[in-house]
């Protein structure tokens, strides 16, 4: 490992630039303080020297005596001007390169000397040089202090001038034991911050041999308790960490085998595949159907074909969609459901499981129950047509009296359209069961079709004292299935809750807009039905009391129809019922 991506060389690169940083800012706050401090401590003297020369002028007649005691108060690095007025003035002699040279007219072109000079204020301020030997900037800068004075009732103006070149010299020297203070002081941390950040990363290197050792399942391994702070409590949570892996790798070793027995004496089979369709678990009944699939095709199995074709396209709807489906496969005769969902790894899909359910004998028994249905049905076609034969022939006044001839017609006439609505009833539902039903859709107005539903029930309903009404739970304009289909959907159901209501109660159809679809709801008041009878309303002949529908001409066909026609508008039909409280079917038909 390189030494700049180590611990080691990260927390010295760190503490090295934090400290080098810190430094920087001193070092140019320093600087800045010691500038700032010579050139006020440069103004104050200079301004004291003028005061002085102002009091010397104010105080001595003899002028010539002022200005040699003024000479003499100043020193080489220092110059003076002495204005009486614009056209009398005294400037002291140059004797040092280091004195800044500067004249009367030089102030007058100044805008805040000239000021000052008019209003007789003190100034001071910080000027370039114009006529010095020397040549750089920073060496030609001189400090000018202003003070007025008053001789002789006129007014007079004493400047002093002095070069910057010493304090910037000092500024230097200052900057120079700065930048070695700082140079020492880097060496010193890195010595220190290296010396640190071994102390720190040598346990952390310690735990990282721990930790290739519990990669490679030795979960034995300690780390050592070096030191008693952080990094101490560090090791001791990281003991107790392989502790629980180990913990942990014996329990999800048992919940393995757990799995395993639960898998191989499951009756269904189990298939668990990756994402690109490869199997990865089975349990003997799967495995059982994969060879009967590698038998049918003569063991000549490629690689990505270990499954047949409808398994592959369900796994990639399933893959595509992450939604349960659901599909049957025929393998060496025998019919096998497929039911297949989506494995997860956190919010990806990583793959399916596949239940593999043999149906062969449902089906057989499915079949023949089918089969009995037709040919009842066929069988009873010749009766009925016999039953209206003797109907039409009583009704000609063949009975002796009126009474007698009206009682038997009745009866006869009754039982023949019982018996034909069984027989189309039963036919329907075998076309249906076979899949051979056929839709014609059409997108029509839903009021008008609803009321011409409801219209057909309100002289029943008035007579039983039922409160028929409909509900529109928001705007619904239009509607796309098979009208004559949902009509007998809606009429069955209307006739079951009206036949299942006692007099006082209410049947109430109510209509909504989904987002997705169109759902509609059937709900009565009437006797309800029991909680252990619904799974089984939607099965044929099935009726759940039998002394409850005695009397109201039930065939128990009316729900498998209709569920069976709702199926196949692709659309869902479920019932929701409590006993001698009420029953609500509820219709749900995609857009």
């Amino acid at each position: 490992m390189m030494f700049w991506r180590s611990v080691v060389g990260k927390l010295w690169s760190t503490i090295l630039l934090l400290v080098s940083f810190v430094l920087l800012i001193l070092t140019v706050l320093l600087l800045q303080f010691m500038q700032n401090y010579h050139i006020e401590a440069a103004k104050n003297e200079l301004n004291t020297l003028a005061s002085k020369i102002s009091l010397i002028l104010e105080s001595h007649d003899d002028q010539q005596l002022a200005r040699s005691i003024a000479q003499e108060l100043s020193d080489e690095q220092t110059n003076v001007l002495i204005v009486e007025n614009e056209q009398n003035y005294w400037k002291s002699p140059v004797v040092s390169e280091l004195a800044p040279s500067f004249s009367l007219e030089e102030i007058l072109e100044h805008d805040e000397l000239h000021n000052a000079f008019k209003n007789n204020e003190e100034i001071s301020v910080v000027l370039t040089a114009q006529s010095s030997v020397l040549t750089e900037k920073e060496e030609n800068e001189m400090i000018i202090v202003g003070s007025p004075f008053k001789l002789n009732g006129e007014h007079g103006y004493v400047f002093v001038a002095r070069s910057l070149l010493v304090i910037n010299e000092t500024t230097k020297q200052t900057t120079q034991y700065i930048l070695l203070a700082a140079g020492i002081a880097i060496i010193l941390t890195t010595i220190f911050a290296f010396f640190l950040s071994t102390r720190i990363t040598y346990p952390l290197r310690k735990m990282r041999e721990v930790a290739m050792e519990l990669a490679n399942g030795k979960f034995n391994t300690k780390v050592p308790k070096l030191t008693h702070d952080e990094i101490g409590e560090l090791a001791v949570a990281f003991n107790q960490m392989g502790k629980q892996v180990q913990f942990h790798m014996n329990a999800l070793r048992q919940e393995k085998e757990q799995l395993a027995n639960i898998l191989s004496s499951m009756a269904d089979g189990v298939i668990t595949l990756n994402i690109d369709g490869t199997i990865l678990v089975t349990n003997p009944p799967a495995e059982r159907f994969l060879q009967a699939w590698y038998y049918e095709q003569e063991m000549k199995v490629e690689k990505g074909e270990e499954l047949p074709p409808e398994v592959r396209e369900l796994f990639q709807q399933v893959v595509s969609t992450q939604r349960e489906q659901i599909t049957e496969v025929q393998v060496q005769g025998r019919t096998w459901v497929v039911i297949m969902s989506s494995l997860y790894n956190q919010a990806n899909v990583r793959g399916a499981v596949v239940v593999l359910r043999d149906m062969t004998e449902e089906r057989r028994l499915d079949k023949l129950r089918k089969d009995f249905i037709a040919n009842v049905s066929h069988e009873l076609r010749t009766p009925i047509s016999m039953l209206q034969g003797y109907s039409e022939a009583i009704l000609d006044d063949i009975p002796t009296s009126d009474e007698e001839r009206k009682e038997i017609v009745q009866v006869i006439y009754d039982e023949s359209l019982r018996m034909g609505r069984l027989v189309n009833d039963l036919l329907d539902l075998a076309r249906m069961e076979a899949g051979h039903i056929s839709l014609n859709y059409e997108s029509l107005s839903l009021q008008p079709f609803i009321e011409k539903v409801i219209r057909k029930f309100y002289k029943p309903a008035k007579e039983k004292n039922i409160d028929l009404s409909v509900t529109w739970e928001n705007e619904v304009k239009e509607a796309h299935f098979d009208p004559d289909r949902i009509e007998q959907v809606l009429t069955n159901l209307i006739d079951n809750a009206l036949r299942h209501t006692n007099s006082g109660g209410f049947v109430k159809l109510t209509i909504q807009k989904t987002e997705t679809g169109l759902k509609m709801d059937v709900q009565d008041s009437g006797s309800g039905i029991r909680e252990e009878d619904l799974p089984f309303v939607f099965e044929r002949f099935y009726k759940a009391d039998k002394a409850r529908t005695r009397g109201r001409s039930g065939t128990g066909l009316g729900l498998a129809i209709a569920k069976n026609i709702v199926d196949a508008h692709n659309g869902n039909i479920h019932v929701h019922s409590k006993l001698n409280e009420g029953t609500t079917f509820s219709i749900y038909l995609p857009s």
